[in-house]
């Protein structure tokens, strides 16, 4: 999809270009080519509008399949950190998170329908995350909103975030603070530095919000300091009067 939309935009770009060009040499023909240019206006009109029309619904069209992409690991986390042992049973090693750290006591392996390390294992130090997938969205929620629980214990908990969503959430993070930016359910939220939160979508609009933000803190220039009629101006000393006829 994102391919898809890169070649849309490609495609606008290369049109517009060839089309400025075009123009710019009808302009500098010698002969009267009124009639030609009119009808090369109303082309290059009708062709912009309907390349955007296109590129419209191709977006419209690449927010419905991350939605549903993003609905299908409604009920999947990620757990970092979970030190990796060597033929370990992965389901079980969770069991033990949630009832050591998180305190979910009726949790067990049953409650889990697929569980897995994530990459190829290269027998390095740092441990490979683990994918969780629960049977109910119920017992995702209650680990989820229990997550602060794991702090201090190098464990961290994460949403299973499509591409578009990721890059969203890291550009948030990059341009406005770890703690200024979250997930919930899968959408990424913004607290902006005046205190609004902010859903958004993809990159673009994170991008709006940050330039936004920036014309807001954007310190004005202040004129040169006019002096105030209460100054106090260093005292010139006088210089003594002579009077004619005396010393």
């Amino acid at each position: 999809m994102e391919a898809l939309q890169g070649s849309m935009s490609e495609m606008m770009k290369s049109f517009h270009d060839r089309m400025s060009k075009f123009e710019a040499e009808l302009k500098q023909s010698p002969t009267s080519t009124a009639t030609l240019a009119a009808d090369f206006a109303a082309f290059r009109s009708l062709v912009t509008e309907v390349l955007s029309c296109l590129q419209g619904q191709m977006e419209a069209l690449a927010r419905d399949v991350d939605t549903l992409e993003m609905r299908g690991r409604r009920k999947i986390l990620l757990l970092h950190g979970v030190p990796e042992l060597p033929k370990e049973d992965t389901a079980r090693v969770v069991a033990g998170v949630m009832l050591e750290h998180l305190k979910v006591e009726d949790f067990s392996v049953a409650a889990v329908r697929r569980c897995h390390r994530m990459g190829r294992n290269t027998n390095g130090s740092k441990p490979r995350p683990i994918l969780l997938k629960l049977k109910d969205v119920d017992v995702r929620d209650k680990i989820w909103f229990g997550k602060t629980k794991l702090k201090g214990s190098g464990i961290t908990l994460s949403e299973f975030l499509t591409k578009t969503r990721h890059d969203t959430f890291m550009m948030a993070r990059e341009k406005f603070g770890v703690s200024s930016c979250w997930t919930q359910r899968g959408d990424v939220f913004i607290m902006s530095a005046d205190g609004i939160k902010h859903r958004v979508l993809n990159t673009r609009d994170v991008i709006a919000i940050a330039n936004r933000s920036e014309e807001k803190i954007k310190p004005v220039a202040s004129s040169p300091a006019s002096e105030s009629p209460a100054t106090v101006t260093a005292a010139v000393p006088r210089k003594k009067r002579v009077v004619a006829g005396r010393k």
